[in-house]
């Protein structure tokens, strides 16, 4: 993995107001515009247009070659993003079946050979990935829920030493907490209702 510099100066993500959309369109890459099928469903939180623009200038534009993990998936939107941008692989893990459809739909239409999308428990797949396998993993849990403790731990042993987790939550995470998890806080912004951290696997030695 080519560990990027991040951008010191990212847009400031602003709150997102209105009702809700039923589409998403992918921000960059190859599939610049594209659109993504939004439904109606309780606790679906599609990663808003802003938020997702100052996720990929943390990253950095290009992500080619890139191993990624998208879970809660959802809407896709970020796996999406990612592959867009040249990722190699984004392994998209969503339980929702109607979600699974049409995930499959857009992985379909888009021709993105890069995703695969897998039906099933994404805490329990999360514990199963390959240690230091990846570059990148997109969490965004379910806020009513008690995934994030056991996620962060799961994630931190899948990516590689310097790798990076992007975390979606309802309250900001502190240091120490993400320490205990075996990663460190690099990047930080409230939009709305949503505590978006970018956070790191630290390299040792």
């Amino acid at each position: 993995m080519r560990t990027k510099p991040l951008n010191k100066t990212p847009p400031v993500a602003k709150a997102v107001t209105g009702s809700p959309s039923h589409e998403l369109r992918i921000i960059g890459g190859q599939w610049k515009r594209s659109k993504i099928k939004v439904i109606d469903k309780p606790g679906l939180r599609p990663t808003p247009d802003r938020v997702r623009e100052t996720l990929f200038n943390w990253l950095g534009q290009d992500l080619t070659d890139w191993r990624c993990v998208d879970a809660f998936a959802g809407t896709g939107a970020l796996g999406f993003e990612a592959a867009s941008r040249g990722a190699k692989s984004v392994l998209m893990l969503e339980q929702d079946a109607q979600l699974v459809g049409l995930l499959g739909e857009t992985q379909k239409r888009l021709s993105a050979t890069a995703v695969q999308v897998q039906k099933g428990d994404a805490m329990m797949a999360l514990q199963r990935l390959a240690p230091g396998s990846l570059d990148v993993i997109f969490l965004d849990p379910p806020f009513d829920g008690a995934h994030f403790e056991k996620a962060l731990q799961a994630s931190a042993q899948a990516v590689v030493p310097g790798g990076w987790v992007y975390l979606e939550a309802p309250v900001a995470w502190q240091a120490e907490a993400l320490a205990a998890c075996g990663l460190q806080p690099v990047k930080y912004m409230k939009a709305g209702a949503v505590h978006a951290h970018l956070l790191q696997r630290p390299i040792e030695g």
